[in-house]
């Protein structure tokens, strides 16, 4: 059974290096980013050993923070899963966090492939692509009903917002991407057991595809959702195992009432964490202090930059991944991994700096971080 699994899931791969990686930062060097309609939100489905989610974060007016997301993982080609999971993090550290997540048995997409329903949840976008309407009462300590409207351009980094793997750029074995709706309008609500928590506000939503093996994809991430009054700043990164470099991947964007400022890629756009407590349960180096940096360049030519950090404060939860795989993946991985993969998350309000043509504005705001370590 162990020789199958080392075979057929695999724990490391061969030492490819720069060669078998073309990440998103060579298209942006040509075009920073492309606008995106509904089309490109389709989910992909792949055949292949994949997971695919879409996630909608939210941030309260009252200044709660949410999630809702589907997860579509395809083990191998012989065992499709999909969960929901819902999450209510609250900035009272006395207020103890809701989080649920559950298997879903009876997942279908639509023929057209933009909607995701199950008996009791469904993910559906309106008609004009605008909107997305997303409903769940799966789990009573969690009845979602919630609607996330576009107001700000969707869009990928780069030409079509991809990282390919494989030595054969015509044939690369697997990808990664990452698509956005930068910045939306929410309404709805979460009804728990205590009563309904209403998440008026604003929103992020990402869809995201690992078309290969997770662990073999990305060794740890790091992810930035930035809110202010005024400006919006999103950072997604990850940091590929050795057998390709490694390599950091890294594409974020600055936008401003609903406009793109600019966007921004690895090497112009990184995350530090500049101070290391760790985690005493296990050996992960768990930040205390962060920095998150974006350069590139406005529609009008002019160079533009921003950065975000500060102390990171206590943590608000640190999530146990191999806690949350659907059991049928817990059981092929278990044993073989030699790691526990943690994500850690963290809520301080800090202030983000925005210089555009020289003139640079400050601005405070609610910031939701996640430091994810895989291998």
């Amino acid at each position: 059974m162990f020789k199958w699994v080392k075979e057929t899931v695999g724990i490391s791969e061969p030492a490819y290096g720069a060669a078998g990686i073309r990440t998103v930062s060579d298209q942006a060097k040509e075009k920073s980013y492309t606008e995106l309609s509904k089309d490109d939100f389709k989910w992909e489905i792949i055949d292949s050993t994949c997971v695919e989610t879409k996630t909608f974060y939210m941030l309260s007016d009252e200044g709660l923070l949410g999630l809702a997301q589907v997860i579509y993982s395809n083990v191998m080609g012989i065992q499709k899963t999909a969960q929901f999971n819902s999450k209510i993090t609250y900035l009272d550290p006395a207020k103890e966090n809701l989080w649920c997540s559950d298997n879903l048995k009876n997942f279908k997409f639509s023929p057209d492939r933009h909607d995701f329903t199950d008996d009791k949840v469904s993910m559906k976008i309106s008609e004009d692509g605008k909107s997305y309407h997303i409903k769940s009462s799966v789990n009573t300590k969690s009845v979602v009903d919630l609607t996330f409207t576009q107001e700000a351009p969707p869009f990928v980094c780069g030409k079509d917002g991809t990282t390919y793997f494989g030595t054969d750029p015509a044939n690369p074995w697997g990808k990664m991407y990452h698509k956005f709706w930068p910045l939306c309008r929410v309404e709805g609500q979460m009804l728990t057991q205590q009563g309904p928590v209403d998440f008026k506000g604003k929103g992020l939503f990402i869809h995201c595809l690992q078309g290969m093996k997770p662990h073999f994809a990305a060794a740890k991430w790091n992810f930035c959702n930035f809110q202010s009054p005024n400006y919006s700043a999103i950072l997604m990164s990850y940091t590929t195992p050795e057998s390709y470099g490694p390599t950091i991947v890294t594409v974020g964007a600055i936008l401003h009432k609903g406009e793109i400022l600019f966007t921004s890629a690895a090497p112009d756009a990184t995350c530090e964490h500049t101070s290391v407590k760790g985690d005493p349960d296990n050996d992960w180096p768990e930040p205390s202090a962060v920095k998150f940096s974006w350069a590139g360049q406005d529609k009008d030519g002019k160079p533009a930059s921003a950065a975000l950090e500060g102390e990171l404060g206590q943590r608000t939860d640190r999530v146990d991944v191999m806690g949350e795989v659907p059991k049928f993946v817990k059981q092929i991985v278990a044993g073989v991994a030699a790691t526990k993969p943690y994500i850690y998350q963290y809520v301080p309000r800090l202030s983000l700096k925005v210089n555009v043509g020289g003139q640079e504005v400050v601005e405070e705001g609610q910031l939701f971080m996640e430091a994810t370590f895989i291998t």
